[in-house]
């Protein structure tokens, strides 16, 4: 069967429009210049969130790549009872791995009743928006990649509480996290991107 011409433009942007809706991780999640050639809307994203909160573009990129691998549906495991499962850890969704509750304290504030927590810009908005209200809640450096996530992980009250100070994993997890904030800063500052 043939298609007239203007149905097969209509069939190809379709495809298009469905072949974009779910989007890779890049190939090289471990190279923030590689990440930005790969993704070019990625890279005009964090940008925006820079601007718009004044962000490190290293700091919010690492957070994202440790609590989603920048998989854009990521949830936490399902938890099982023997051979049955019953239901995941938490509410915990998308690239920010934002949870219900602060996701939409969020859209309240800042975002839109259209923002989507599988939509890399909304996502990295999120987490610059985090970020920018544990500077402001408990006095955290941007720059400070470590204890940034601590607040990102652990909620405002529990950091300041020290719920985070028995979890040898998560302060490693955290290390890790400032790690690659400074290994993708040092990669920014060579990029050659456009």
């Amino acid at each position: 069967m043939q298609l007239k011409p203007g149905l097969t433009v209509a069939a190809a942007a379709l495809a298009a429009v469905l072949s974009g809706c779910s989007t890779t991780p890049p190939s090289d999640p471990d190279n923030l210049c590689s990440i930005f050639q790969e993704k070019d809307s990625w890279y005009v994203a964090a940008h925006g969130v820079h601007n718009k909160y004044g962000v490190p573009i290293n700091t919010v990129m690492a957070i994202m790549y440790q609590e989603s691998g920048f998989v854009e549906d990521a949830k936490p495991p399902m938890r099982w009872f023997l051979f049955i499962p019953y239901g995941r850890g938490s509410s915990a969704y998308g690239y920010a791995q934002a949870q219900d509750e602060v996701w939409e304290r969020y859209v309240q504030e800042e975002g839109s009743m259209f923002s989507d927590r599988d939509d890399f810009a909304d996502a990295l908005d999120f987490i610059a928006w985090y970020m920018q209200k544990t500077q402001q809640i408990n006095h955290i450096p941007y720059g400070d990649a470590y204890r940034q996530y601590l607040n990102y992980h652990e909620g405002w009250q529990g950091y300041a509480q020290g719920s985070y100070q028995n979890k040898d994993w998560l302060i490693r997890t955290a290390q890790a996290v400032q790690a690659r904030s400074d290994k993708y800063r040092a990669q920014l500052i060579k990029c050659d991107l456009y």
